[in-house]
């Protein structure tokens, strides 16, 4: 899991290489989301964290000062990832509703394949500290912001004509939601569904509220 450390400047550290604290960092993630997501926020240690790392526990936190620090830095490390399978599928895309129906579909992929990890978010976030809370909040409006502003721009083209100005945020909130509903439900859906099925219904059931049942 690859994250620019500049977007995470509020967490301390004592080693001044801007290219080694991400470097370590990402070695710390990839360590500590598998013990959080195993074990669980509350009984990860940082020493086994460290450990799984291959650091001492001093070396440890000259790239963090505790272990709130290490789940805000994997909490921002998964939306990264998430954003950017989004931002790739929209690069991808040869344009017109084609966009939106490919950015759903690597955005679904994405969270299929992180699902522990977006269940690891909602479960564990609240043992952040407030304004932390709401940094991972705002990632997630983030990454709904790029889904609105897709849908805004497809309005604007008369590409989805059943959406007007009230609808068309619910509709991009509905898109997060709905590949959310993957990893909170997974564990009933897959017996039902595979990714691609539930996929192809879901981009059905959004482009048909936005087009119109007869289309």
């Amino acid at each position: 899991m690859k994250q620019d450390s500049n977007r995470i400047k509020d967490i301390p550290t004592l080693v001044k290489n801007p290219d080694l604290v991400e470097r370590r960092r990402r070695q710390i993630i990839d360590a500590a989301v598998q013990l959080f997501i195993e074990k669980g926020f509350h009984k990860t240690t940082t020493r086994e964290i460290a450990a799984a790392t291959g650091f001492s526990i001093g070396s440890l936190y000259e790239y963090v000062a505790s272990k709130e620090d290490i789940l805000y830095i994997v909490c921002d490390a998964i939306h990264e990832e998430v954003k950017r399978g989004v931002q790739a599928a929209l690069a991808r895309s040869t344009g017109g509703r084609d966009v939106l129906a490919e950015m759903i579909r690597e955005y679904f992929l994405v969270c299929h394949r992180m699902s522990d990890h977006i269940l690891l978010i909602y479960q564990e976030t609240r043992a952040l500290p407030v304004q932390w809370q709401k940094k991972i909040l705002e990632n997630e409006l983030n990454i709904t912001g790029i889904f609105l502003e897709v849908l805004v721009n497809l309005v604007a083209e008369g590409k989805l004509p059943y959406l007007d100005e009230r609808s068309v945020e619910l509709t991009a909130h509905n898109i997060s939601v709905l590949g959310h509903m993957w990893a909170f439900r997974r564990w009933f859906l897959a017996r039902h569904y595979s990714i691609e099925d539930y996929t192809q219904l879901q981009t059905e059931f959004i482009l048909g509220i936005a087009m119109g049942k007869s289309e």
